[in-house]
């Protein structure tokens, strides 16, 4: 079968790659470059399929067992499916209820970040600042034992489908942007729980991306257009709320 995996570099602060895989001949791969820059290149070339997600994850707890482990080092772990694939298990923590004190905000920002250069059309960066910022100890052992249901269920739906809808670099840019919203609302300081509703939309979008599933991208619209309901109801309910208790204890 043939597999499209995107190869992107991170700039000066990124960690270089410890094994970069061999090029394809020219009767198995075919190149094309979206800009004459060649800022990216996306290369379909036959071999085994890629890892599913639990098994991702548990090489990760392989790698790293119970130590703190940065961000850098994860992206090295994950290779060419690194971008996508980060967006998708930062934003698995605020399914579940796992405590992120002090987290949280980072997982957001890191989203956001990853999402706005992918919406702007560039390659994905991190400052040198996040990349080695640690995430704490059993940090996916948690993870994986609190998702599992969700992974595998991602696992048995994901699946190259309606690819149109991932072919064209504009419509990536456009489909990274609902990515870069849920993440910025992430940062927002909301009530408890209300995180889970952009997290969803997030887990779809990038699972979507990543398997180049258009019917998870469609899925991810979907989710992204019932958190606008929500949120719009919150607004309004919660100025309501806020004024009638104002009423009872300052009138």
């Amino acid at each position: 079968m043939l597999i499209a995996c995107i190869s992107s570099f991170m700039a000066t602060n990124a960690a270089p790659d410890p094994n970069p895989p061999h090029a394809p001949s020219d009767a198995a791969a075919h190149e094309r470059s979206p800009r004459a820059g060649g800022d990216a290149r996306v290369v379909l070339f036959s071999g085994p399929p890629p890892q599913k997600l639990s098994e991702v994850l548990e090489h990760l707890i392989a790698t790293f067992h119970t130590r703190s482990v940065t961000l850098r080092e994860v992206i090295v772990v994950l290779h060419g499916r690194a971008y996508n694939l980060l967006m998708l298990l930062l934003a698995l923590p605020f399914l579940l209820p796992m405590p992120l004190p002090g987290l949280s905000s980072v997982l957001g920002f890191v989203i956001a970040a990853i999402a706005l250069r992918l919406t702007l059309g560039q390659k994905p960066w991190l400052p040198a600042r996040l990349l080695d910022r640690e995430l704490p100890p059993r940090f996916f052992p948690t993870l994986l034992g609190g998702a599992r249901r969700v992974l595998r269920f991602l696992e048995v739906m994901l699946k190259p489908r309606l690819l149109w809808l991932t072919a064209s670099p504009v419509l990536v840019q456009l489909h990274a942007f609902i990515i870069l919203v849920a993440a910025v609302v992430l940062l927002l300081p909301l009530p408890p729980g209300t995180n889970f509703t952009p997290a969803v939309c997030i887990v779809i979008m990038a699972g979507g991306l990543l398997e180049r599933d258009g019917r998870f991208i469609v899925a991810g619209y979907l989710a992204f257009v019932l958190n606008a309901v929500f949120f719009t109801l919150l607004a309004i309910y919660g100025q309501r709320f806020f004024q009638m208790v104002w009423g009872w204890f300052g009138g």
